[in-house]
């Protein structure tokens, strides 16, 4: 698929688990099992979903996994899987290395989502993964970053991102920002205070890389939101926001998190929002 100047692939680091009823907060499970059927710990499938971005100049991944730090306990916890999926091999398929890669856009710091950004050598020290590129974030998330509340502070772990300022290989971003002619960058505040999604577009098309904002097309319904949100009303608001425009405009979304559906288009009835025209980035030819 191409927006603009840039050809978009899939990349698929890892799949993952995470419990059913902290995914769909006040949601009963009687109705969030049907789509999503839990296993014998009440975890649901899950993914853990990049986006590269290649033009002649710029080669860019949005977001990388967890990445292969984790230890024993937490890989069990949430059921961390590079057995079939990996950033390194996935890239390898298309032609590319870590090495090649000229920017990595972090939407947040949370472990899922930035863990891939370092990694360890033979020697267990501490290591870049894409040791080319620079990483861009927004300030005021980086920040929350370097003190998160009780709350949160098991989802950020420094070792998957302090190296990059260590390293002077950051970039910050302050709110709402264009980080070029074709990728904009939209500050929301609902799941972690300045996590960031990334649309990408030209005249004709826009693809919104939609984070944790809506993980699965489950969350496209405006009541299930997670109870990992530290501000779920926040998030409520911005899932009313953007899903009109989404859906209007028809916008297309790329889930990061979604086991079953990479991406999607959005109608609205009068029983609210839902997930239309659902298929593989690869597939699509729009």
């Amino acid at each position: 698929m191409k927006i603009g100047e840039y050809k978009l692939h899939t990349i698929q680091t890892g799949l993952f688990r995470l419990d059913g009823g902290a995914m769909f907060g006040v949601i009963p499970k009687p109705l969030w099992s049907k789509t999503n059927p839990p296993d014998d710990r009440n975890r649901i499938d899950m993914c853990m979903r990049s986006l590269l971005l290649v033009s002649d100049a710029k080669k860019i991944i949005i977001d990388n996994g967890s990445g292969y730090k984790l230890s024993e306990k937490l890989n069990d916890i949430y059921g961390v899987d590079h057995s079939k999926y990996t950033m390194e091999h996935e890239l390898k398929k298309l032609g590319y290395r870590t090495d090649d890669i000229t920017d990595v856009i972090l939407t947040h710091l949370h472990f899922d989502h930035a863990g891939g950004s370092t990694r360890t050598d033979v020697n267990g020290e501490l290591k870049l993964m894409f040791p080319n590129a620079v990483y861009h974030i927004q300030k005021k998330h980086w920040e929350w970053g370097q003190n998160p509340s009780e709350r949160d502070k098991a989802s950020f772990m420094p070792e998957n991102y302090n190296l990059l300022a260590e390293k002077k290989q950051l970039n910050f971003f302050d709110g709402d920002s264009k980080f070029d002619s074709q990728i904009d960058l939209h500050a929301v505040k609902g799941h972690t205070p300045f996590m960031q999604l990334v649309s990408v577009k030209d005249d004709n098309l826009t693809l919104l890389f939609a984070a944790d904002l809506f993980p699965t097309t489950t969350h496209l319904s405006l009541p299930y939101i997670m109870g990992y949100d530290l501000f779920p009303l926040t998030t409520l608001d911005e899932k009313k926001k953007f899903l009109p425009i989404i859906a209007k405009d028809n916008w297309i979304l790329f889930f990061e998190h979604d086991a079953f559906t990479e991406t999607c288009r959005v109608t609205s009835t009068d029983k609210g929002f839902s997930a239309v025209d659902k298929m593989k980035l690869v597939e699509r030819n729009d």
